[in-house]
């Protein structure tokens, strides 16, 4: 169950990262997925070296550094991806 909802976060979190970051990305959904998912690790590893534990309610600390986890990973994922497109396109020529 635990892969499940890595999944589930790691979607939405991309998706909003997405949604955050100006511009048109050429990322795929299952990059989308795996940055977002890196990002909430990222976040969370973050969180715990700063110090924040679980909270009674909402740690929005901990979801603050997961989404800006998230944003980084997909702006740079993004533009790798379009990098090795751009790369792979003129090598076939």
């Amino acid at each position: 169950m635990g892969w499940l909802w890595a999944i589930i976060v790691g979607l939405v979190l991309g998706l909003i990262a997405k949604a955050i970051i100006p511009g048109k990305q050429s990322l795929p959904l299952w990059l989308t997925v795996i940055c977002g998912m890196a990002g909430s690790a990222l976040g969370n590893g973050v969180a715990r070296w700063l110090g924040v534990r679980d909270t009674k309610g909402i740690d929005w600390t901990r979801h603050v550094l997961q989404l800006v986890g998230a944003i980084v990973l997909v702006a740079l994922g993004d533009a790798l991806w379009a990098a090795f497109r751009r790369r792979r396109t003129t090598t076939r020529v």
